[in-house]
């Protein structure tokens, strides 16, 4: 149902997206024919009255039709009926065209009744900041003797010029709707891997947990049997296997919640708990886990803050694992509580080998585990600093973390009271 929905979804944005584009292309054509048809009136008004001018210049009578014809989009011949003098029309038509606004480039030539052949005027550029464009080819016109042609090659960006916030509009909704198509095929393919990830786990839930439990059900009720507990390697092996199938079962079920929790968004249940105890708790597993650890924690008062008890405990057990797994020589740890304003400061210090600065932005990363030979002698899947990182933000606390090779780690959380 949802996947229909999607579709549903993103066929309708595709299709609204295209036909505001074809909306947008049908508008900017029509502009363009609008803008189009404007230049050619402007331009054949501007001709006649050049012709006007240039009859009252040499004192000639003034048409009585209509002497300009265009036989092409950007092409006009004009009959002047007159002789007349290639200086006096350039003069003319450009004072004309900076009347009537009109600022486009052109070039024009002149018939030679004598030689029966266009001569060629000139190229008149409008913005003297631009480099001159010449074309020798003008079609001679039938049955005129006493005419100019003229030509205007830059119009099309001329007329584009005047539509320029269509054209900006035009090319901003084919971006938009290729960020959105992009997008969209994002999304899809993150849906994608997001369903093979729930089927990976729906598959690993059964073939990982269900023997799994067998084997912890049936090494149980080997350790309880007579011949086993009289053999001290039996009952050695037999715990060994215990020991093991439970640490087996934690990774998996920690795996598990945490590919659950990026399908859904997470949920805490908050109380006010006594933070000073559930560190001491944490740290006595700890220290049961890990014989040989020194660790120092005294805080001059308890604490309350409102959390989620069994996420903080898992927290706090996190980071110290971490410092006693990665450690070269006998762990010391020392945990360290300061107070400021409504804030509660807690530095885990540890000795361990430390973080280079290169590993240290990405040690928050989902299966990240910094390289080195520690990485291959301690057992794990990378995910303890996500896992801890991933409560802090849901409780809205702050985690910092500040390391040198060689010289151990500093792990802060900030925790609001």
């Amino acid at each position: 149902m949802k996947i229909h929905r999607v579709k549903i979804i993103v066929l309708t944005g595709i299709i609204a997206f295209v036909g505001i584009i074809v909306i947008q292309i049908y508008w900017l054509r029509k502009g363009f024919d609008y803008e189009e048809k404007k230049f050619s009136q402007n331009i054949q008004v501007s001709l006649l009255d050049v012709v006007n001018e240039i009859n009252r210049h040499y004192g000639y009578k003034m048409p009585l039709t209509n002497p300009i014809q265009q036989l092409s989009g950007n092409y006009y011949v004009v009959n002047v009926r007159n002789d007349f003098d290639a200086r006096i029309l350039e003069f003319y038509l450009t004072n004309t065209f900076i009347k009537r606004g009109i600022g486009i480039d052109y070039e024009y030539a002149i018939y030679d009744c004598e030689t029966d052949d266009m001569v060629y005027g000139s190229y008149v550029n409008m913005d003297k900041t631009k480099a001159k464009k010449i074309s020798n080819f003008f079609p001679k016109a039938h049955n005129l003797v006493y005419y100019f042609a003229i030509r205007f090659p830059q119009k099309t960006n001329y007329i584009f010029a005047s539509l320029q916030l269509w054209v900006i509009l035009f090319v901003f909704m084919v971006i938009v709707l290729l960020i959105y198509l992009y997008s969209i095929y994002v999304i899809l393919q993150q849906k994608k891997y997001a369903d093979l990830q729930r089927d990976f786990i729906n598959n690993m839930t059964h073939e990982f947990k269900t023997p799994l439990s067998s084997i912890l059900i049936a090494s149980g009720y080997l350790a309880k049997q007579p011949s086993i507990l009289a053999d001290p390697k039996l009952e050695k092996y037999t715990r060994i296997v215990m020991e093991q199938g439970k640490k087996l079962d934690g990774h998996i079920e920690k795996i598990l919640n945490l590919a659950k929790s990026d399908n859904a968004p997470g949920t805490l249940n908050k109380s006010a708990i006594k933070m000073n105890e559930l560190i001491l708790s944490a740290i006595g597993v700890i220290q049961l886990k890990y014989p040989t650890v020194i660790t120092r924690f005294e805080p001059a008062k308890e604490n309350i803050i409102m959390a989620d008890a069994f996420h903080f405990a898992n927290i706090v057990y996190n980071i110290l694992e971490n410092a006693v797994k990665y450690c070269d020589r006998p762990p010391f740890l020392q945990i360290t509580l300061t107070e400021n304003k409504d804030l509660l400061h807690l530095d885990f210090i540890d000795n361990g080998i430390g973080i280079t600065a290169a590993d240290l932005p990405h040690v928050f990363e989902k299966f990240y585990r910094v390289p080195g030979k520690k990485k291959d002698e301690v057992n794990g899947f990378g995910l303890g600093l996500f896992y801890v990182q991933k409560i802090c933000r849901l409780h809205k606390w702050k985690l910092n973390i500040a390391s040198n090779t060689g010289t151990g780690t500093i792990v802060t959380l900030i925790i609001k009271k």
